[in-house]
C-alpha cells in the first residue's frame, strides 16, 4: 500500500513540475517572445503586448540604454526581436559588425531636433556656437543634414547619410561640432549653444519633440524610418510577423500619435519599400 501511495505522489509531483515548466514558456502556455528597445518608455510596446496576449503570445519588453547592445543581443540569440533603430542606422551597423539580422516591418518616423536652453531660434545662434551631436555614424550624418536643412552649414555632395564634420564645406557661423554618445546630448545642453537629440532620447529627458526644438528635420527623414528586426533565419516566423501586424494596426497608430503628442509618426510600409531608401 505504501508503495502504491508513493507511486501516486511521484506521479502528482511530476505533473506539478510539468505544469511549472509550461508556465516558464509564457502565461497560460503562450509563446514567449523577447523584444529589445532603447530607452525607458515601453508604453507603445505594452499596448502591443496586450493585444499579443490575446493571440497566444507573451511579449516581453527588454530595455537598453544604448543603440549597440540590442543588435548584438539579437544577433547572438539573446533576443527574438528588436525595435529601436532607423533603416539607415541598421544598414550601417549590420555592415560594420557583419551580423545576420534583417528588417521585418516598419514602425514610425521620429524626427530629430535641435534643442537649446539659451536661444529660441536658429537666427539667434551666435558665431562660434558649439553644437552637440550624436557620435554614432548615421546619427551624426543625420544631425549634420539637419544643420544643413536649417541653413547653418553646407555639406559636400559626397557626405551622404554618414557625413562627418570633415564634410562641411560652408560654415558661415563657424559652428563647432561636438560629437558625443546619443544619450549624453540632453545633458550637454547647459554647456553648448544647441544640442541635436534623437526623438526617443529627448522624450526620456523630459523634452517635447513637437514643441521644444528650434529646428527639426523634415525631408531629410526619408532614410530614418524605424523598424522591427529579427535574425535572418527567423524572418518568416509567423508569430514574429504577427507582432508586426499588431503594431501596424490602426488602433496602435492612434495610440502612438496620442502618446507621443504627434512626435512620432506611424509609418507602415512594406519591407521592400523600407529597404529601398537610397
Amino acid at each position: 500500500m505504501k508503495k502504491i501511495t508513493l507511486t501516486v505522489l511521484f506521479a502528482l509531483l511530476a505533473l506539478v513540475l510539468a505544469a511549472c515548466g509550461d508556465d516558464a514558456s509564457g502565461e497560460e502556455g503562450n509563446r514567449k517572445i523577447t523584444l529589445g528597445i532603447s530607452g525607458s518608455d515601453t508604453s507603445i510596446w505594452d499596448f502591443v503586448a496586450e493585444k499579443a496576449e490575446k493571440e497566444g503570445i507573451d511579449l516581453e519588453i527588454i530595455t537598453f540604454s544604448d543603440y549597440v547592445a540590442p543588435n548584438l543581443a539579437l544577433a547572438e540569440g539573446e533576443l527574438d526581436l528588436n525595435a529601436f533603430q532607423t533603416i539607415s542606422y541598421f544598414d550601417e551597423f549590420v555592415a560594420e559588425h557583419d551580423i545576420d539580422i534583417v528588417p521585418i516591418g516598419s514602425t514610425v518616423i521620429a524626427p530629430m531636433g535641435l534643442y537649446s536652453d539659451k536661444y529660441e531660434s536658429i537666427d539667434e545662434l551666435p558665431n562660434g556656437s558649439q553644437i552637440a551631436v550624436p557620435n554614432e555614424a548615421t546619427n551624426m550624418g543625420r544631425a549634420l543634414l539637419l544643420l544643413q536643412e536649417a541653413g547653418l552649414i553646407k555639406l559636400s555632395d559626397d557626405a551622404g547619410l554618414t557625413g562627418t564634420a570633415d564634410d562641411i564645406i560652408e560654415n558661415p557661423k563657424n559652428i563647432e561640432i561636438m560629437p558625443m554618445v546619443s544619450g549624453h546630448t540632453p545633458r550637454a545642453m547647459p554647456d553648448v549653444a544647441g544640442s541635436i537629440i534623437n526623438n526617443g532620447v529627448a522624450v526620456d529627458a523630459g523634452l517635447n519633440p513637437t514643441e521644444d526644438p528650434i529646428a527639426a528635420e523634415s525631408d531629410t527623414a526619408t532614410p530614418y524610418i524605424n523598424l522591427i528586426a529579427a535574425s535572418a533565419e527567423n524572418a518568416e516566423d509567423e508569430d514574429f510577423l504577427k507582432i508586426v501586424e499588431l503594431y501596424q494596426q490602426d488602433d496602435t497608430a492612434d495610440f502612438i500619435v496620442e502618446h507621443t503628442k504627434g512626435a512620432s509618426i506611424p509609418t507602415f510600409i512594406p519591407v521592400e519599400e523600407l529597404v529601398d531608401y537610397q
